[in-house]
């Protein structure tokens, strides 16, 4: 059906107020969503990931020969003796260092999309926090540089935990830990350190800003789950709408039987920890 105007301003009308609902409409997919950044935010994607991708290889390398990372991986092998005497078991799985990771640029922007689009909810308006844009993305995300800890047992993890605050305290960065545990099974504990770094802007000054750091901690059997349940977190969080039947109840699908595995082991990391326990106490009388 063709539509008729009757005054020369209502195609006008028409066409703008069509673009406005089209504007208010939320991105359904990433190719959408690099889309709406250029119209709607005047970010150039490409132009975007030079930038990201230039600032992220700076910050690595400039951790890497940090005094605080530098006294943190002479510090481990004191952190592993000292829970041995304390324990009576290793510390950690290996004895290696971890690495620093970088997050890729793609699984940055996917990041940005959930933060801005999918988990706001005062869209089309901007989120509680504001946009996470170009201009300060690089100290809104926590894990653009993040390392994994593997412990072998529970009460190893607020173990480590409490030496790095305290490395964290003589060096004078802040730093804040969470212990995540969520429906799907995750368990793990995240510290996010502020470190400073001087980084170009896009104007190729440079400035001084505080980037989050993320040191991930976990135990042996969590860190099997978490490889498992990668592919369906990461799956989960690119979904635009939540699925008809909750995964609790889908007792056929992949992710009922690997969440509910990843808190079945987490208790019987829970009871492994209480037989040692009894053990000690056992042997003390």
């Amino acid at each position: 059906m063709r539509l008729k105007f009757n005054k020369p301003n209502e195609k006008k009308l028409y066409i703008a107020d069509k673009d406005k609902k089209m504007d208010l409409k939320k991105p359904e997919n990433m190719s959408e969503y690099t889309t709406w950044l250029r119209r709607e935010k005047n970010v150039n994607v490409p132009q975007a990931k030079n930038q990201y991708e230039s600032v992220t290889s700076k910050i690595l390398r400039d951790f890497n020969k940090s005094k605080f990372w530098s006294e943190l991986r002479g510090n481990l092998k004191k952190y592993d003796d000292e829970y041995l005497s304390q324990k009576g078991y290793k510390l950690r799985v290996s004895d290696s260092i971890p690495e620093m990771q970088l997050k890729q640029f793609d699984s940055f922007l996917l990041k940005t999309y959930r933060k801005n689009i999918l988990e706001n909810i005062n869209y089309p308006d901007e989120p509680v926090n504001g946009w996470i844009m170009p201009e300060n993305w690089f100290y809104r995300i926590n894990d653009i540089l993040r390392t994994l800890f593997i412990v072998k047992y529970f009460d190893g993890i607020e173990f480590l935990i409490e030496r790095l605050r305290s490395l964290c305290d003589d060096n004078g960065i802040e730093c804040n830990c969470s212990f995540e545990a969520r429906e799907e099974g995750y368990y793990a504990a995240h510290l996010i350190i502020k470190h400073s770094f001087e980084v170009p802007r896009r104007d190729w000054d440079t400035e001084k800003v505080l980037i989050p750091i993320e040191f991930q901690i976990t135990t042996q059997l969590q860190e099997v789950i978490r490889r498992l349940l990668h592919r369906y977190y990461e799956r989960a969080r690119k979904r635009t709408t939540k699925p008809a039947q909750k995964w609790q109840w889908d007792y056929k699908s992949d992710e009922f039987a690997t969440n509910y595995l990843g808190h079945i082991l987490h208790y019987v990391e829970g009871m492994i920890m209480e037989i040692r326990e009894n053990q000690r106490k056992e042997v003390n009388e």
